[in-house]
């Protein structure tokens, strides 16, 4: 059983704290197993690779990594960093929103 986050791909976030912190940019993927997301030119690291069937000259690529999530902040329609929480809608159908603005989340 996986865990609920509150990160989800296609969001654009703030990293809060590392290396590339108020960096903002748009998660690409989610490993919920491992708590982390990838995030556009966040956390770039060098693999080399061996040669293979489709790439058969090998070599050294860089390749963005996961960063943990709890380094991450959701951006709010308004721009600003904020937490996230769930509540349920007219419909009765549970919706992400800005915990700072109160605004509903995509």
């Amino acid at each position: 059983m996986f865990k609920r986050l509150k990160i989800k791909k296609g969001d654009t976030v703030v990293v809060t704290s590392g290396e590339h912190k108020g960096k903002q940019a748009r998660v690409t993927s989610v490993d919920r197993s491992n708590d982390r997301a990838i995030v556009e030119g966040v956390n770039i690291v060098t693999k080399h690779r061996k040669p293979s069937a489709q790439n058969p000259q090998g070599g050294i690529e860089k390749v963005e990594a996961g960063i943990h999530i709890s380094n991450l902040m959701v951006i709010d329609t308004k721009g600003n960093a904020t937490r996230v929480g769930r509540r349920k809608n007219s419909e009765g159908k549970l919706e992400r929103y800005s915990k700072k603005s109160g605004e509903t989340l995509k």
